[in-house]
């Protein structure tokens, strides 16, 4: 009899134990998720963090990761480190070789993040993002090199996306996008500077992004992704820019339902900003809707009444409760181009909520700006918000997080449009 089943995670091999790992940015989000899995094994894990003291809003610090990461069995070591600082970045280094004997693995994942466009964006943003995202992995990087030199199976690994120079990756970010290929570049230069070291070094790329968590993959998936990169021989791959997903498959995982935020939209995750295949048009459920869009045009709905969107206003204003505006707590501004031109507001932060002509009463959270016959198809579902953005048919300025939960209320509105 042959039993057949679907393999749903990456089960723990112990071949970490005893291995040190050091890992930026490692007290929550996918970085703790990482030391987690390696914590399983018995892995010694140096967490390279700025938080120390608890945050007003964000859960964890360097000593309740460290917690966690001894009760998984693995020994922690957590360290005070901002990765522009040189001085904290080599002593935490050294501490960390005079307490576990040397460095093994380092995983670059202290990131920051801003999807402005130039006009929009402040210097302080543009070398924050540059400064922790290149530079912190540049200089993480070398200074644990020398001890990498010296160990059986070094490896660096660094989460950042595929390198690609298509206008699209920067035509709506290009801060962001200069310092994220920079940890990329990284990757990509050190495989081949340090390959007779055999030192092994990849980028990794979630394929779903944070942005909206019921459509996204949890921190797991990236931590199962990198258990088995890091568990492979050095010498067999490096200088790659890979995907989690991917990654996976090729270790035989076949059900990825319980990675998913929200089981229920497992095929409905939001497109990673920075793959080439989620350009694809399974991205648009109407084939014909996109090539329009690709022209400019949409000849699509010639026969549906002109007032589109202040159709997409009457279903709105008739779908406002107290909930709704409990749960957003955002105030909208949404400029209209093309056919239908006009400025609206959405208030999902006062009373009941509102919507209307014109410009609200206060200064919106976020401002979204796009072509009245691709905002329709928004609305509507056949277009989603990110893949929108990612085209540049979606202009967003102010708080991207209060945007993205405009996903939710696009979601309630689909069936009535």
């Amino acid at each position: 009899m042959t039993v057949l089943r679907s393999i749903c995670n990456m089960i723990n091999t112990g071949k970490l134990a005893g291995r040190t790992i050091f890992i930026t940015g490692a007290s929550r989000g996918i970085g703790k998720s990482i030391a987690l899995k390696a914590a399983k094994d018995g892995a010694n894990i140096v967490i390279a963090a700025k938080t120390a003291e608890p945050h007003p809003k964000l859960p964890g610090t360097i000593y309740t990761a460290a917690k966690e990461i001894e009760q998984m069995g693995g020994k922690a070591f957590p360290c005070v480190v901002d990765v522009r600082d040189e001085i904290q970045v080599v002593s935490a280094v050294e501490n960390a070789v005079s307490k576990f004997g040397g460095i093994d693995i380092v995983i670059n994942n202290a990131s920051s993040i801003s999807l402005t466009g130039t006009e929009s964006t402040e210097m302080k943003k543009y070398d924050l993002m540059n400064n922790i995202n290149t530079r912190g992995t540049f200089l993480v990087s070398k200074v644990c090199i020398p001890y990498l030199k010296k160990s059986t199976n070094p490896h660096i690994v660094n989460i950042s996306p595929p390198l690609s120079m298509k206008p699209i990756w920067f035509k709506n970010h290009v801060a962001y996008t200069i310092s994220k290929f920079g940890m990329s570049m990284c990757a990509l230069g050190m495989a081949e500077e340090l390959k007779d070291d055999a030192i092994f070094t990849a980028a990794i790329e979630m394929l779903s992004g944070p942005e909206s968590s019921n459509y996204s993959r949890k921190p797991e998936i990236m931590a199962d992704a990198v258990y088995a990169l890091i568990c492979k021989n050095s010498k067999s791959i490096t200088g790659q820019f890979l995907i989690d997903e991917e990654i996976l498959k090729n270790e035989g995982i076949t059900d990825f339902t319980d990675y998913a935020c929200n089981p229920k939209n497992k095929d409905k995750l939001i497109p990673d900003l920075f793959l080439e295949e989620n350009l694809d048009v399974s991205d648009i459920h109407d084939y014909a809707l996109y090539k329009n869009m690709q022209k400019g045009t949409n000849k699509q709905d010639t026969n549906k009444p002109k007032e589109k969107i202040a159709q997409i206003f009457t279903v709105i204003q008739a779908s406002l409760n107290t909930e709704l505006v409990n749960k957003t707590n955002a105030i909208y501004q949404f400029n209209v181009k093309g056919n239908e031109a006009g400025t609206w507001f959405l208030d999902l932060k006062t009373g009941k909520g509102s919507v209307g002509k014109g410009e609200p009463g206060q200064l919106p959270d976020a401002t979204l700006t796009m072509d009245s016959e691709n905002f329709f198809a928004m609305f509507s579902g056949k277009l989603k918000p990110a893949s929108a953005f990612m085209m540049g048919k979606l202009k967003i300025s102010g708080d991207l997080q209060k945007a993205m939960k405009l996903e939710k209320l696009m979601h309630h509105l689909k069936s009535k449009l």
